[in-house]
C-alpha cells in the first residue's frame, strides 16, 4: 500500500512567519493538533503542535501575536513521499516518534499528510484483508511511546 493512498491531501500550513496565535487558529479551525510549517516557496521547513504553543507562551511573557512561529517550531521534519510504502511511513513514525507525517513531493514542498489515524481507519476498513493491520498501528504507538517494539514488526 502506498502512502497516497491514505494521506489527506491539501492539509491547513502555516507560514514560519506567522505568529503563533495564527498558528493555534489554524490548529482550532482545522481541529487538528499540529501543522506543517512552510517557508516562501511553499517547502516544509518544520511543524508545529498545539503543545509547542502551550510550552512557548507558558515559559514567554508575551502575547500569542508576538510570538512567531519560526521560533517555537520543529525543525527536523520528518516526512515521506506519496509513492512510498506505508510500512516505510510507519518506520519513520517509529524512528521519529511521530504520529503525522508531511507528505512531500520531490521538491519538498506539502502535498498531503499522513496521520496515524489514517493507517487506524484503514485498519479498520480492511480487517482481514490487505493493507494495515492493528498490530502495525500497535507496534507504532509503542515505538512513539518509547516501549520496546519486537525486532518482527507485523507487516501490510
Amino acid at each position: 500500500m502506498k502512502v497516497r493512498e491514505l494521506m489527506t491531501d491539501g492539509p491547513r500550513v502555516c507560514a514560519a512567519w506567522a505568529d503563533v496565535g495564527h498558528a493555534s487558529h489554524q490548529l482550532w479551525d482545522g481541529d487538528c493538533g499540529s501543522l506543517p510549517v512552510i517557508d516562501e516557496s511553499d517547502r516544509v521547513v518544520g511543524m508545529i503542535t498545539d503543545r509547542d504553543i502551550c510550552m512557548a507562551l507558558a515559559s514567554r511573557d508575551e502575547s500569542a501575536s508576538e510570538v512567531p512561529v519560526s521560533q517555537v517550531m520543529t525543525r527536523n521534519v520528518v516526512s515521506c513521499h506519496p509513492e512510498d510504502d506505508l510500512n516505510d511511513a510507519l518506520h519513520a513514525m517509529r524512528q521519529g516518534r511521530i504520529r503525522r507525517l508531511p507528505v512531500v513531493d520531490e521538491k519538498e514542498t506539502i502535498v498531503g499528510i499522513l496521520s496515524l489515524s489514517d493507517v487506524i481507519r484503514e485498519a479498520r476498513a480492511k480487517a482481514g484483508s490487505k493493507g494495515p493491520t492493528y498490530g502495525d498501528v500497535v507496534d507504532t504507538l509503542k515505538a512513539i511511546r518509547g516501549e520496546p517494539v519486537p525486532a518482527e514488526t507485523t507487516t501490510t
